[in-house]
């Protein structure tokens, strides 16, 4: 039981670090524009342009 001593704090410090990086990416707008991305997937913007192969 002596354990407990050391795994109750290091599981609320590890709950309390998931907060606050939840928290900051909140503020920061990670999840402003979650549409976005599932278009931006799509997008062949980046496809070289392999037109003169045949």
């Amino acid at each position: 039981m002596d354990i407990l001593i050391y795994l109750i704090p290091i599981a609320l410090s590890l709950g309390f670090l998931g907060l606050m990086a939840f928290l900051w990416t909140l503020k920061t707008g990670q999840y402003d524009d979650i549409e976005g991305a599932k278009w931006r997937v799509l997008s062949d913007d980046d496809l070289p342009n392999h037109g003169d192969r045949k």
